[in-house]
């Protein structure tokens, strides 16, 4: 059972997709968390130094899908 989940689905322009990425991917770099903001509620993740990366593509005739998925 998850302690805490949160998902958000925007229809948003492929450029502030990878801006939001690019945030992301700083935060990473430099900080061992990641701070989401939703709702005014500001939630912070403990990210450790190393962790395991899964990227999935799926291209079907209803759509098409990357998923960037980081656990540890």
């Amino acid at each position: 059972m998850d302690l805490f989940e949160l998902a958000v689905t925007e229809h948003i322009r492929r450029e502030e997709a990878a801006a939001r990425l690019h945030a992301l991917a700083d935060a990473l770099q430099r900080h061992n968390s990641v701070e989401f903001e939703r709702e005014g509620l500001r939630f912070t993740v403990q990210v450790p130094d190393e962790v395991d990366l899964k990227i999935e593509v799926e291209i079907g005739t209803d759509g098409n899908e990357l998923e960037i998925e980081l656990t540890w």
